[in-house]
């Protein structure tokens, strides 16, 4: 009888609510993954099913590498947790220390947590609480962008700018208020890399630091390419003016590197390739390539400072946290991923196959319904017309059509968003782009 229930329960489609997807449209038609390695998936019927979005922008190692494998495998025999508040565990601090080593200047602090959406509220509640230990407690005011994702917590909505993500969920947090973003297709419109027009939208933050007055202004938050939004690539010099205001004002800047962090651009970081320091950074994702959820919020040593003087001895010096903090099986991950990013040189490797990835991207130019195309590193979106009435649909029927091909896409709204392992090869790149091409070819 139980393993009856058992079978049933397994074939059973209703029990789980699945994130971020039509549950009515994915029950009625499933889309089964049952293993994966290197490049590839394979579904549940059978077939190698290509992955053009690094699992959902973090497999940047590609699948089941071994050495991450059995890494996550030695920690689980010989530690599964550690207690996270008042204890620690070796791989916490080398993980912490190894980390710290791939940011600029003085980024030299990390905190762990659990997923982008907690590195986001972290990094809020730190720039918050650094201006009150600082003297300033009127700087509560949280500023972020039109378009941006940062995650689904009440913090990272509430700077968000995507309306679907905010609109279900009352007032969220007061004080905050958003940039115009930097997207305008009558300027911008298939260009390759980053946008020579557009710097002037990072000199609205004056304005908007104006309205309310620089004095209620704790920290400004952008994703220094935009993702979920479809893939927007900030103009040339529009992240150095941001920072230039934040400076000017005594504002700290977040980056939100979820996405761009750990090689997607072709450096560690997309501080160091657009040569802008922020005073915080959140990442995830690519940091345990997938394989643990685990995200790190770095933070200047001026911050961290702030944090360890104002206290007394023997006191908590900052009052969050999570009780999978640093777990030792996500630290294990992380560990064997920064092996592997070294040992195989996979951030050099974006840099050194961009540009073929780019020319691949933008022979879609002409393609039926295709109306714009984005890039940077190895990062592509392809937007779509969208149907009367009907937002996302006509990318919903692409991104089927690729599956059934053999190529998992990413959509948003209507935009086709591409950011592959980056153990990708050249004939990968033919196939994705290739399939996109023929699917939309059959979609009306």
């Amino acid at each position: 009888m139980n393993n009856i229930k058992g079978i049933a329960s397994t074939n059973n489609l209703e029990s789980y609510w699945m994130p971020f997807t039509s549950n009515k449209t994915f029950k009625s038609n499933p889309r089964m993954l049952v293993s994966a390695e290197g490049m590839y998936y394979t579904s549940s019927d059978g077939r190698k099913i290509l992955d053009g979005v690094a699992g959902l922008w973090c497999v940047n190692a590609g699948h089941c590498r071994k050495n991450i494998v059995k890494a996550v495998q030695d920690q689980v025999a010989e530690m599964d947790y550690s207690m996270a508040f008042g204890m620690g565990h070796p791989s916490q601090f080398e993980l912490a220390s190894r980390l710290t080593a791939l940011m600029p200047n003085d980024l030299d602090h990390v905190f762990f947590a659990n997923s982008g959406s907690e590195a986001v509220d972290t990094s809020l509640k730190i720039a918050i609480a650094y201006h009150r230990l600082n003297g300033e407690a009127s700087r509560t005011r949280l500023i972020g962008r039109e378009k941006g994702y940062h995650g689904v917590g009440f913090g990272g909505i509430s700077v968000g700018g995507i309306v679907n993500n905010r609109k279900f969920f009352g007032p969220l947090l007061a004080g905050t208020d958003h940039l115009p973003a930097t997207y305008d297709l009558s300027k911008n419109a298939f260009t390759k890399g980053q946008p020579d027009w557009g710097m002037h939208w990072a000199d609205e933050l004056e304005k908007i630091i104006n309205l309310h007055d620089f004095s209620t202004v704790a920290a400004v938050i952008v994703e220094p390419v935009a993702g979920s939004a479809g893939v927007i690539v900030p103009p040339k010099g529009y992240l150095k003016r941001l920072r230039e205001i934040c400076d000017k004002y005594g504002i700290l800047l977040i980056f939100d590197e979820v996405i761009t962090g750990f090689g997607r651009l072709g450096k560690p970081f997309a501080t160091e390739y657009f040569d802008v320091v922020p005073d915080l950074i959140t990442s995830a994702k690519g940091l345990t390539n997938g394989t643990v959820p685990m995200s790190a919020v770095f933070v200047k040593n001026k911050i961290y400072d702030c944090f360890m003087n104002s206290s007394t001895e023997g006191a908590i010096e900052f009052f969050h946290g999570y009780t999978y903090s640093g777990h030792p099986l996500a630290c294990a991950a992380g560990l064997a991923t920064l092996d592997t990013y070294k040992e195989e040189g996979l951030f050099d490797r974006v840099a050194s196959i961009e540009s073929y990835w780019e020319d691949a991207a933008h022979s879609l130019k002409g393609c039926k319904h295709v109306k714009d195309i984005r890039n940077l590193g190895l990062i592509a979106g392809i937007e779509l017309e969208t149907r009367s009435g009907k937002l996302g649909a006509r990318a919903a029927e692409v991104f089927s059509k690729c599956y059934d091909e053999g190529v998992i896409v990413r959509v948003t709204g209507d935009t086709i968003a591409l950011s592959p392992p980056l153990i990708i090869e050249k004939s990968h790149i033919d196939i994705i782009f290739e399939t996109i091409k023929k699917a939309l070819q059959g979609v009306d």
